[in-house]
């Protein structure tokens, strides 16, 4: 063979490798629990140190209208799994309890499927709650491996399981928990054993921490550190979660092909939103909208804020795009792949919120028109009110007019086309 010859074959191996690789990124999708948009120093908490967070955000896309498919856990999971708002799966208001009969439908595409489908390796390490029963956990839903504890910690559920709740490898309990004190650092080292283990082929990683839902609490080597209080050592103690599964993708040289998202499954307590009215279990701002950022070097663009609207729910068809996977259910997330290579006004027209499985409110890049219990229509201008202070419907009736047409034309749709949670 020639030196030419054996050069260009030798530039076509390495493209041919990188074009694979770029076809087959790694995703890591960190999920946290009630966590307030204003919680990290990048979205402008002046007590919660967050300096990993604060720097993948330096070096990738910073969301500042990102939002969640509902204002509770268990609807906003199944859509984030799913890419359908939870109005389309089955999902009502409130969370499953230990009791539930019912979870996630089986005929449901999740994500985990998605990427099992194209050989991926599959795990979730964390608090599933979409469904307790054989045919709704985990592993019946797309992951090889399951690391976590099914419930939430509080005392509702604890007290189902006699004051302790059960930790699972897989179907096996391996431990019994009374405190989740620990639960953050052991989700860390399972996370960076999985990505050391499957370092050679693609792997999707959904990490749902338990924490920061209530009961609070932190190992030793975390408490009383934040000037936050108990809830800023918690967050800090993410923060280093984060920060050490990204020291480990640069050790593993997997940090160029793999793509790392840290948001939020609903917004967090009042006091933990500001500047945004209310949180968790509203379908104000500050219930869905929620800190989000992406960092993939080599995949997507760095030191940007986007100020397009996104969603949970357009993570599965973004992902399927980039799969060549179709999708066998209509869904109502949309592909913001255009959006994360940085170009501009490639984000949803308009985004549906929920506190049950009815619609509550709609938003385009400025409005935000909100129908309240007894059915009468509110219009925020998000532009100039980001609190939703001022109800500004009288002097905007042709915006109103617009945007109760569209939430009420969805509505009918989705009434029509309502797809079933799974039972037993």
């Amino acid at each position: 063979m020639t030196i030419n010859k054996y050069l260009f074959s030798l530039v076509f191996l390495i493209l041919s490798i990188t074009a694979k690789a770029v076809e087959t990124p790694n995703v890591i999708l960190i999920f946290t629990d009630d966590q307030g948009y204003n919680d990290l120093g990048c979205y402008g908490s002046k007590t919660i140190k967050t300096p990993h967070l604060d720097k993948m955000a330096q070096e990738g896309i910073r969301f500042t209208d990102f939002y969640v498919g509902a204002s509770f856990c268990s609807p906003s999971r199944a859509a984030l799994l799913t890419g359908c708002y939870p109005g389309r799966i089955g999902f009502g208001p409130g969370v499953l309890r230990p009791d539930a009969d019912y979870g996630l439908a089986k005929n449901e595409f999740t994500m985990a499927e998605m990427f099992k489908s194209k050989g991926y390796a599959t795990k979730c390490i964390g608090k599933w709650h979409i469904g307790f029963k054989k045919p709704f956990l985990p592993m019946a839903q797309g992951f090889d491996e399951y690391f976590g504890i099914r419930h939430n910690m509080d005392p509702k559920e604890v007290d189902d399981f006699d004051g302790l709740m059960p930790l699972y490898r897989n179907k096996k309990i391996i431990k019994e928990l009374d405190t989740p004190a620990e639960l953050t650092e052991l989700y860390t080292k399972e996370a960076i054993d999985f990505i050391s283990k499957n370092k050679e082929k693609p792997f999707f990683l959904y990490l749902p921490h338990t924490m920061a839902h209530k009961p609070l609490a932190v190992t030793k080597r975390f408490e009383g550190k934040s000037e936050g209080g108990l809830y800023g050592d918690v967050v800090e103690c993410l923060d280093w979660s984060t920060g050490e599964i990204i020291k480990a993708l640069k050790e593993l040289n997997l940090n160029k092909n793999t793509l790392v998202i840290y948001t939020t499954d609903n917004g967090g307590y009042n006091k933990n939103n500001a500047p945004l009215r209310a949180g968790k279990g509203s379908s104000w701002e500050g219930g869905m909208r929620v800190p989000a950022i992406m960092w993939g070097p080599g995949l997507i663009p760095s030191g940007k804020v986007v100020n397009d609207i996104a969603s949970t729910v357009d993570l599965m068809p973004t992902f399927a795009s980039w799969l060549d996977v179709p999708l066998p259910n209509a869904i109502d997330g949309q592909d913001i792949s255009d959006l994360l290579n940085g170009k501009a006004n490639a984000g949803r027209e308009y985004f549906h919120y929920f506190e049950g499985i009815i619609g509550t409110a709609i938003r385009d890049e400025r409005w935000k028109l909100h129908k309240n219990i007894h059915g009468d229509f509110l219009l925020y201008d998000l532009e100039n009110d980001i609190g939703e202070e001022e109800d500004v419907l009288l002097k905007n009736k042709d915006v109103a007019n617009r945007l109760s047409k569209k939430l009420l034309d969805y509505e009918a749709e989705l009434g029509k086309n309502r797809r079933v949670a799974g039972r037993l």
